[in-house]
């Protein structure tokens, strides 16, 4: 087992991390810019050690800043959490050259589903079923034009390369199509540094509904339950549950099986988490996240799983604890993403300094975060400040849990999404179960000034 373990990300994901290394008997190294010397990681980790200043080619995403901390300290494994370098397959590859474990998959397996295109067409051999689209990257508009008679229209332009809605555009007609491939390669390419595209189907009424896996090298795999991430606002995930309440037993076995089948089709280990479409009952694969998610916390509700703790066995070497035989989801799991950003005014980020700062509790209530009184938000990083998760017997009654959570958590001095998400939670549609990827579309409301 691993002797110390260097922290590559900040904030909640490099607090749990620490608190998964702490009961396991493992040393902690927390890296941090000056921005984060005051961030409760550096605070609660055994060492820490600064690489510069907030910027891209000075902190976080400095890879050989991170490697130099890892060697400095004797680090012999490295935890990436999530963003940053999670998925970077290079970053990946010279941990491996510098004989230090990279805490997930491999490079090659991280290089073949980081792109979109690639994963696309491996799990498509793998008989997983795939949204209709192009085979493959589109090099040009006038190859777009041509295959989109094959596919048809509506359709979804994507960057190949990219996520969380950058470098995508919809298309409702060849018109469209022409105006909008341009816009999204270059916002993929200045994103991405990558303007490869692709083309999808695109529907009108989707699920979004993601497979929790965890593989070992010993070529075991399982599945843990699914995830509903239907509730986004331009493509960026605001609340999730498990179970998805409009899966099944029967549908989460079967699509359970066909990723446990993917994800061994090309070798995979460690955490990752494989995205679908779910619409009139069929499933169609989009992406395979290879890292932990933001939202893993709610497969932990239900499943009683520390993600972070397998993880870090896996990378050891460790066969799995479990089999499938042993995941039983029990009750039902919410999270809701609580953000510095203003949510009446276009979700403007909002740092600053919190002045007042109350945590709910009680029975089956859950807060990850790294905030606290007088901690400064810095205005460099990802807005998300803090995890609300809640965990009830019933779908029901874990919603009245986070109601009342969401009203107990008070946060002073910057804007935070919570007024926006006590709406959300509190909608008849929402309450009902019966909603899809444009829930927040169809009711603008929701985001009207208070």
């Amino acid at each position: 087992m691993f002797k110390k373990i260097l922290i590559a990300n900040r904030g909640e994901i490099a607090l749990q991390i620490i608190r998964s290394c702490k009961e396991m008997g493992i040393k902690t190294v927390a890296v941090h810019s000056t921005a984060d010397t005051h961030s409760l990681h550096v605070h609660y980790a055994d060492e820490d050690i600064c690489i510069g200043p907030p910027s891209s080619k000075d902190s976080y995403l400095n890879i050989h800043q991170i490697l130099a901390a890892a060697e400095l300290c004797n680090a012999d494994a490295i935890h990436p959490g999530y963003g940053f370098l999670a998925e970077n397959a290079e970053f990946a590859e010279m941990c491996k050259a510098n004989k230090i474990t990279f805490i997930g998959p491999s490079a090659q397996t991280i290089s073949k589903l980081g792109n979109k295109s690639e994963a696309k067409r491996s799990l498509k051999k793998a008989k997983v079923p795939v949204i209709p689209g192009s085979d493959g990257n589109v090099v040009d508009v006038e190859t777009a034009l041509a295959l989109s008679d094959e596919i048809g229209f509506p359709l979804i332009v994507k960057a190949a390369s990219g996520g969380g809605g950058r470098g995508m555009r919809q298309a409702a007609n060849k018109e469209e199509l022409r105006k909008v491939f341009p816009v999204a390669s270059a916002e993929a390419m200045a994103c991405f540094n990558d303007g490869s595209l692709y083309l999808e189907r695109f529907f009108t009424n989707p699920r979004h509904i993601e497979i929790q896996l965890m593989g070992d090298t010993h070529g075991n795999m399982i599945y843990l339950g699914e995830r509903d991430c239907s509730v986004q606002r331009n493509h960026q995930k605001l609340i999730e549950e498990s179970p998805s309440p409009a899966v099944t037993p029967r549908m989460r076995k079967k699509i359970g099986e066909l990723a446990v089948r993917g994800a061994l089709s090309v070798g995979y280990h460690n955490a990752g988490t494989m995205e679908f479409l779910f619409e009139h009952g069929k499933f169609y694969f989009m992406e395979v996240n290879t890292r932990i998610q933001v939202e893993h916390t709610v497969t932990e509700m239900v499943t009683g799983v520390d993600l972070i703790r397998e993880q870090i066995l896996v990378a050891a070497g460790e066969k799995l604890e479990f089999t499938q035989k042993d995941i039983d989801l029990k009750g039902h799991s919410i999270e809701c993403r609580i953000n510095a950003e203003d949510p009446f005014n276009n979700f403007m980020p909002s740092p600053g300094t919190v002045t007042d700062f109350n945590l709910p509790g009680g029975i089956g209530i859950r807060v990850d975060t790294h905030c606290y009184n007088g901690y400064v938000i810095p205005p460099y990083y990802d807005s998300l400040i803090a995890k609300l998760i809640v965990r009830g017997p019933s779908r029901k009654e874990a919603i009245m849990r986070m109601i009342r959570a969401l009203d107990e958590f008070v946060i002073e001095g910057v804007k935070t999404t919570i007024p926006v998400l006590k709406r959300i939670v509190r909608h008849p549609k929402f309450q009902s179960g019966d909603f899809d990827t444009h829930f927040l579309e169809e009711y603008p409301e929701i985001f009207a000034p208070e």
